[in-house]
């Protein structure tokens, strides 16, 4: 093993029922080239379990209770039934479980430093650009985040040899309080997984839990322009204060920020440039994105921030933010499926995701706008109806397709045809389409050169690509 974790001290064998989602399989792999022997089940296929069997981890689709017979430990996700076979046999057997996040809290606890990053929106972003500049410093990061990133060999973990655990740390189900942490990197505050929190004041209670998790001489790096955030550093600060915590403030519009940014400008492909100054030294630093939009300026400060905290050079900064190309399904070019119609993907499923990435298109020189939305889960869709509403209001035309259920049940009381019908009311067209296949025939019908079609959403509508042929990119300048 290159880790010794403290926690695992006499298991082999780990059995993980859901080992294909996005964080159970990172974990299996990091597990698995520290010399465990894991085995897996999940109830679909997917590209996370094709990486996993080639890399020696054997997964059996569906369930079979014979799977954790052997087993030492059996980890499961969230999200499985709690009568699901496995399961039981292991409660039955006398077998330890855990839940994901609990079972990942237990291995941190084997590290130095873990950096948890966290907020409503961006993390997945963040968390890969904080990675991204660790690894070309040379710190040799461990690394988990909640999607592919070519920096990482197109995986979602790294396993390093040093103190440092970079971790995208989900407020869901207060999942992130099974995290400890030497630094919490909170990005933003805001209203989302009402199927699980009340309300606002609800998810505020659990970030301050969150923060007042760090230990003596820990750091938070947090939002000053997030109304929010400030909201909850004001209850904790007195603590903090007393625990010697160092707090690193950034912002887009407060010049009295630890990590201030300003001279802003955005070419033609909405990559924006921005000045940074070394508040150590007071020198000036120009950064360079190549991925679109003002909220990855955001997550940039974010990283830059969280990096600054641990003496990491500005120029290591420059050069990996210049490189930094996106994390899978975060505004990630697709295709070309006619003539200048360029096709991108985008995970977006909260409404202010939902802005953020249409406004980041719209900055891109263009015709016009199509958004292919797929909304995510009933209760999501309910409780924010009228924010979703609102939220593509740089579309020219957006088709929503039926509802991705997840973890829920259909009550029939909202649908996407609800949606569609007040997006239309608020001036933008609108067409509910149920089917992905039959939305992709009317794009066809419809696109122009010069179009960006944009699939958004959490769900099946990742794959509207695949309803379309790819054709050969034209050749376009930088203008940076």
């Amino acid at each position: 093993m290159t880790k010794d974790f403290d926690a695992l001290k006499n298991i082999h064998k780990i059995h993980m029922i859901g080992i294909g989602g996005v964080s159970m399989s990172g974990i299996a792999m990091i597990l698995k080239k520290d010399g465990f022997e894991v085995t897996g089940s999940d109830k679909n296929y997917g590209d996370m379990i094709d990486t996993l069997e080639k890399n020696g981890i054997p997964v059996y689709i569906g369930s079979n209770a014979d799977l954790v017979k052997d087993a030492d430990v059996v980890v499961y996700t969230s999200a499985i039934n709690q009568h699901d076979p496995e399961f039981v046999r292991a409660k039955s057997l006398g077998i330890p479980t855990y839940e994901r996040a609990k079972f990942l809290g237990l291995l941190l606890t084997s590290y130095a430093k873990p950096i948890c990053i966290s907020g409503t929106h961006g993390k997945t972003t963040t968390t890969s650009m904080v990675s991204s500049i660790f690894i070309d410093a040379k710190m040799d990061p461990n690394v988990q985040v909640g999607s592919r990133y070519a920096k990482l060999n197109n995986t979602n973990y790294r396993l390093g040899n040093s103190e440092y655990f970079i971790l995208e740390a989900c407020e869901y189900v207060d999942s992130f309080l099974n995290f400890p942490h030497h630094c919490a990197t909170i990005l933003n505050i805001e209203a989302e997984h009402l199927d699980y929190f009340s309300d606002i004041e609800d998810i505020k209670k659990s970030f301050k839990k969150f923060i007042l998790m760090l230990p003596e001489n820990g750091m938070l790096v947090i939002n000053q322009d997030d109304t929010h955030c400030m909201e909850v550093l004001d209850d904790v600060k007195d603590e903090l204060q007393r625990r010697n915590v160092r707090i690193f403030k950034f912002s887009l519009s407060d010049p009295d920020a630890y990590i201030y940014a300003k001279n802003f400008s955005c070419n033609m492909k909405g990559f924006y440039s921005f000045d940074v100054t070394d508040p150590r030294d007071g020198k000036t630093y120009n950064f360079y994105l190549t991925v679109p939009g003002i909220h990855n300026v955001y997550d940039a400060l974010a990283a830059i921030t969280t990096s600054l905290a641990y003496g990491i050079d500005f120029k290591h900064m420059q050069k990996s933010l210049s490189k930094f190309c996106g994390a899978s399904r975060r505004f990630e070019y697709k295709k070309t499926i006619a003539k200048d119609v360029e096709l991108f993907d985008d995970y977006a499923h909260h409404p202010t995701e939902i802005k953020a990435t249409l406004a980041a298109a719209k900055q891109k020189e263009h015709n016009r706008v199509i958004a292919v939305f797929q909304p995510h889960t009933y209760s999501r869709t309910k409780e924010l109806l009228q924010d979703f509403a609102h939220a593509f209001v740089d579309a020219d035309i957006v088709y929503l397709m039926d509802i991705y259920a997840a973890r829920e049940i259909d009550d029939g009381t909202i649908s996407s045809k609800d949606v569609a019908d007040l997006v239309n009311k608020n001036g933008t067209k609108a067409y509910y389409i149920p089917t992905l296949e039959k939305i992709s025939e009317e794009v066809k019908k419809v696109i122009q050169p010069g179009d960006i079609v944009l699939s958004i959403g959490a769900g099946t509508v990742t794959h509207l690509a695949d309803y379309f042929e790819d054709v050969k990119k034209e050749k376009k300048s930088d203008n940076k």
